[in-house]
């Protein structure tokens, strides 16, 4: 084997890993051939970001703009982006053209792209990807605490917690350096499948996919029946217990076992782990990606403010967010229903305190548009025009196939990116745009920790950024407001913005985040930021109060029956993410496992199927179908089927999602519906 000779450095940056929202720290070196590698700073590194800098010079890279698949000039692709948007908002007014945002963009980008849509495009339709990762712990989280963070505290915290809960989280394989936080807690995963994480569990429960609010309110139940509330907590600095208390005394746990699986011995277990400790409880995707996640995450909010741990060190709820940003890239603009710092845009207050800061009269900002699900489904109809940015809704979205039916309905498609995703295919107008190490900007971690992503070297030619792309197509619009490309400005003018907000960086500048990071809020360029939320146990409620809110199960859109007898849930795998548009590119993530799709199965239920290991399976709902080739394992219950959803076409297992939403968070139902299997012919 040749090892290559290290070269001089050329330069340097410190950065940050540009997926998950862990965001690790990260230096970049490139050498005097150009080739950039990296290294952790200050933690670890999963293999996804020692990888990361190999899509920077990949030859699939793209570089120039493209119109009908064809190369063009940005001044030609840029004049025929506007003549569309004018002729088609002229026949169909403004909203006829909408734009769908992304939980990886910065958040500069974030901030200029939610004006940008509601006064350059006069649209209300903007949304973005991350209506499929955090939404319904938001809604959970604003009703029950009137705040939305994440983790309302460091994760550093995490490390001297006695006992963390992880209901559908797997960070073994999403995350991996969350890992080092957790290992001096017992944990308790609750998950229909055996993961990593699992494995490393002082107990695992495994309950059918759809029922983990039930099973939450059994523990409630439990904890009522043992004696392990904190009554003088919940008297001092809660409303609305003794609703949830009649709620959870229908959750007896003999009937929590029929409706979950989980076994009552079990739950007594899981009762007497987390009582009169300091407990922390982590949802994901896997409790929160439910027709009822609003309501889901709630039950367990509503479990630890019985046990008295929220405002407690160590203790309380917190959520794992998924994407790089997507805990700012929901502050800041691009979610369908809110202004910059997390304002709400049918606040009269809200809207006059933004367009001050926009130059605007506030009767000219839209109302709230729809959510991602809804916006998809638009296309083509009331939508006639769509920007995807930052996002692959052909692999991501649910019902996927009709996604794309929906994206060909369009009169127009344009999407920014920087490789060829499914989704740019379709496209009409593709525009190449930068990627992390090529700019400058701030992302928001899973903390609510506003950190800083440096450029390590400029764009190639021919590639510009998407503040570049919205200014310009700005003044071809001749449109209201000042657009920049400066993301220094931009954050400056996002913190004045966003003063007075829930979630308020006004007192952040790029100056302070030379010296650390901060957690918001951030009221003041004194302030030290906000690490622990509630350490007073004040709520950012009316009355300072957390509020119980009773909730009760219900089952799954679609439950399992003859023709369908199976459930499929779907999930990350470590080696990719999100759609694989940027991991599957990448030659030394390829060669594993996880580097192509399979479908896990119990050995029983593929013996009753005539599956055999390695063989190949279709899997069918009512919506679409995939195939993948079966792998067998006791480590998932015998009801349930499991895919990860990182793979296009044949292999695209949001093909048969369900798009069901929840109705308070607009999520759709992701984890679990019902499905037929049978053997399939090798494609």
């Amino acid at each position: 084997m040749t090892v290559r000779a290290a070269l001089p450095v050329l330069r340097t940056a410190d950065t940050h890993c540009p997926y998950c929202a862990l965001q690790c720290g990260m230096r970049l070196e490139e050498d005097t051939e150009g080739k950039v590698t990296a290294s952790p700073r200050g933690g670890g590194m999963c293999k996804k970001g020692w990888t990361s800098p190999e899509l920077l010079d990949h030859p699939e890279r793209l570089t120039t703009p493209l119109l009908h698949g064809e190369p063009v000039s940005w001044e030609t692709a840029l004049d025929h982006v506007a003549d569309r948007i004018r002729a088609i908002q002229d026949e169909h007014g403004k909203d006829a053209v909408g734009v769908f945002g992304g939980g990886g963009l910065t958040n500069e980008k974030v901030y200029q792209l939610g004006k940008w849509t509601r006064l350059a495009l006069g649209s209300k339709h903007i949304d973005y990807n991350g209506r499929f990762c955090m939404s319904s712990a938001a809604g959970a989280l604003n009703r029950s605490f009137g705040i939305d963070r994440g983790l309302p505290f460091p994760k550093e915290d995490l490390q001297d917690a006695d006992v963390i809960v992880l209901v559908g989280a797997n960070p073994a394989e999403t995350m991996p350096p969350l890992m080092r936080f957790l290992t001096d807690a017992e944990l308790i995963v609750i998950d229909p499948r055996r993961t990593a994480t699992a494995e490393q569990a002082q107990l695992h429960l495994q309950p059918a996919p759809g029922t983990d609010l039930a099973l939450a309110n059994g523990l409630l139940h439990i904890a009522i029946e043992q004696g392990y509330l904190d009554h003088d907590y919940i008297k001092a600095h809660t409303n609305g217990f003794d609703e949830v208390r009649q709620t959870a005394a229908g959750y007896w746990p003999a009937f929590v076992e029929r409706i979950t699986g989980v076994s009552v011995p079990d739950l007594y277990a899981a009762a007497r782990l987390m009582a009169g400790k300091k407990t922390v409880v982590l949802t994901a995707r896997g409790s929160e990606q439910h027709a009822k996640g609003v309501d889901t995450v709630t039950a367990w909010i509503n479990l630890t403010l019985a046990l008295g741990l929220p405002g407690k060190p160590s203790s309380g709820y917190g959520c794992i967010t998924g994407q790089g940003n997507g805990q700012g890239g929901r502050e800041h603009g691009q979610k369908a229903d809110q202004l910059p710092g997390y304002r709400m845009i049918n606040d009269p207050a809200a809207r006059e305190h933004v367009a001050a800061v926009w130059g605007v009269d506030p009767e000219t900002i839209p109302g709230a548009g729809v959510s991602a699900v809804e916006l998809l489904r638009k296309c083509g109809d009331d939508v006639k025009m769509l920007f995807v940015l930052g996002s692959n809704p052909v692999v991501s979205a649910p019902r996927a196939a009709r996604v794309a039916d929906r994206l060909k309905a369009l009169d127009c498609l344009v999407s920014f990116d920087f490789v060829m995703s499914e989704t740019a295919r379709l496209a009409e107008v593709v525009l190449p745009v930068t990627q992390w190490a090529e700019e400058d900007g701030t992302m928001t971690n899973l903390e609510g920790r506003i950190i800083r992503r440096k450029s390590l070297r400029g764009a190639p030619d021919g590639v510009h950024s998407d503040l570049w792309i919205m200014k310009e197509l700005a003044a071809r619009l001749d449109a209201p407001g000042a657009y920049s490309t400066d993301p220094e400005a931009i954050f400056e003018e996002l913190g004045r913005a966003s003063a007075g907000g829930k979630a308020d960086y006004s007192g952040v500048s790029y100056e302070r985040l030379e010296e650390r990071t901060f957690q918001w809020p951030v009221p003041s360029p004194d302030h030290e930021g906000t690490p622990r939320m509630f350490a007073d146990f004040k709520f950012n409620t009316p009355d300072g109060r957390a509020k119980f809110i009773a909730v009760d199960h219900r089952h799954p859109a679609e439950r399992r029956d003859r023709s369908y007898p199976l459930y499929l849930t779907t999930g990350r795998v470590l080696t990719q993410y999100q759609s694989g548009a940027q991991t599957r590119l990448i030659e030394s993530l390829g060669g594993t496992p996880d580097s192509e799709q399979f479908l896990q199965i119990h050995p029983d239920t593929a013996v009753r199927h005539g599956i055999g290991e390695g063989d190949w399976v279709r899997i069918t709902s009512r919506r679409g179908s995939y195939t993948a080739p079966a792998r067998l394992s006791v480590d998932i219950r015998p009801d349930t089927v499991f895919s990860p959803f990182h793979f296009p076409g044949a292999a695209n297992a949001n093909a048969a999602v369900s798009d069901v939403l929840d109705p308070i968070s607009r999520m759709p139902e992701f984890k679990v519906c019902a499905v037929k299997i049978a053997p399939a012919a090798r494609p």
